[in-house]
């Protein structure tokens, strides 16, 4: 069958955000293919899930077990070879997650698949899938070309793609047999422990004010905190000020930081390098003041202003608080 799978991921009930981003990205590259796409998921309840991932896919194929309740790269393993040997799938995409990144290298390595991993791009070209991902530390950008072979694995960086657009397909439900030979008990879940995220978390955050290195000193940056306090929101930072910790590195936006999809995202002084626009480029408005009309962050912003931001910023403070009546 001509098709493409996407393993979808799913975490203490709630289905994470990375799977949508991958069926919306699916669907784009089934489109231009000619192919059906096809999510897999493994798990034990998900029911509810299945009904809402059908949605935008052709086919959901669904396997519960109780060795699948909780993700472990084990069982998985062995479902997905056995899936991939039967369906023959020509492209198989996951989440370069904690999830992806313990599942996909010995996946490909068991089932003989050229790999590709933490890709931010996937474009068509020709008869050929050919995706993106960065080396050196974000400092170089690679288009990888796989060795010719009938199926390929894709490992997507989240955040990549927008998950809105989802199209409405309203696929098949199929229930996958499959009969475990082993109880993997050199291999058990535990239990789950949440990473710490600082005093802010700015993946949650619907406005994100966000300084680079224009902001000139640590001292300006009250300023910019009375802005975000004044929006709803919460600062954020490019590579630079983290780096001469003028905010904490749980605050730093890009490659090296973290991706955002916030409502509202305002850049000052960010110049745009690539590695900070592939963290916030999606989201859903970006203002961007910068005193350089040619500075790349204009390219993905909606509106921009080309001045100093040491007056644009009190000048904006002045306005909201106006406009609050404060």
């Amino acid at each position: 069958m001509a098709e493409i799978l996407v393993l979808t991921e799913h975490r203490q009930g709630e289905m994470q955000e990375i799977s949508l981003e991958m069926l919306a990205k699916g669907q784009q590259l089934a489109e231009q293919t000619k192919k059906e796409l096809t999510a897999v998921l493994l798990g034990k309840g998900v029911a509810s899930m299945a009904d809402e991932v059908k949605r935008y896919c052709h086919h959901i194929l669904v396997m519960e077990d109780d060795l699948l309740a909780n993700f472990n790269s084990e069982p998985y393993q062995d479902v997905l070879s056995f899936l991939i040997k039967e369906r023959k799938p020509s492209l198989v995409l996951m989440g370069h997650t904690a999830f992806g990144m313990d599942l996909a290298p010995p996946l490909a390595t068991a089932a003989g698949i050229p790999l590709a991993t933490d890709c931010y791009e996937i474009e068509v070209k020709g008869d050929a899938v050919i995706p993106y991902r960065q080396m050196y530390g974000g400092k170089m950008c690679a288009e990888v070309h796989f060795k010719e072979a009938p199926c390929h694995m894709i490992t997507v960086r989240a955040g990549s793609f927008p998950a809105e657009g989802l199209k409405e397909i309203n696929g098949a439900v199929e229930q996958v047999s499959f009969q475990f030979d082993k109880d993997y008990a050199y291999k058990k879940f535990l239990q789950y422990v949440e990473a710490a995220v600082g005093d802010v978390d700015i993946t949650q955050a619907d406005v994100l004010v966000a300084v680079g290195r224009g902001i000139g000193d640590s001292e300006n940056l009250p300023m910019v905190e009375e802005l975000a306090k004044l929006l709803g929101g919460v600062v954020a930072c490019s590579r630079p000020v983290a780096d001469k910790h003028w905010l904490p590195k749980e605050r730093q936006v890009g490659t090296s930081g973290k991706t955002v999809k916030p409502k509202l995202y305002i850049a000052f002084g960010i110049s745009g390098a690539f590695q900070h626009l592939a963290g916030m480029k999606n989201a859903a408005t970006i203002i961007a003041v910068n005193k350089d009309p040619k500075a790349p962050i204009f390219s993905v912003a909606h509106y921009g202003i080309v001045d100093d931001l040491m007056k644009v910023v009190p000048s904006l403070v002045a306005k909201v608080r106006e406009r609050k009546g404060a």
